[in-house]
């Protein structure tokens, strides 16, 4: 697999629920290979101020030729305002792991 035949978006979530009813929308639509999920804790500026959540951190692999489709399914499902989806490249990894993402995400 090529330099950037592969990648990894990032985003955050309110509930354990939210992050998997995503999960589960972007697989069953082809558009990630894999979906992880892992409880976090966010500290970040809104409205002008410092603050904390507990939220939940997805972590979808994909290609990039399916980021648009993925960012426009999480945004229309997502309950933020303003949500986390953060694009990431993939520079080097297992060809067989790499190889697999991309069969998983063909349509």
């Amino acid at each position: 697999m090529e330099l950037s035949e592969a990648c990894v978006v990032m985003v955050t979530a309110p509930s354990k629920d939210e992050a998997e009813r995503l999960a589960v929308a972007t697989l069953e639509a082809r558009l990630a290979a894999c979906v992880q999920i892992q409880g976090i804790s966010s500290h970040y500026w809104w409205d002008g101020k410092i603050t904390s959540d507990a939220e939940q951190l997805l972590l979808f692999k994909t290609v990039p030729a399916k980021f648009a489709e993925l960012r426009d399914l999480i945004t229309s499902l997502h309950s933020y305002d303003t949500p986390e989806i953060i694009q990431l490249p993939v520079s080097a990894g297992a060809d067989k792991y790499l190889n697999w993402i991309r069969r998983e995400t063909r349509a």
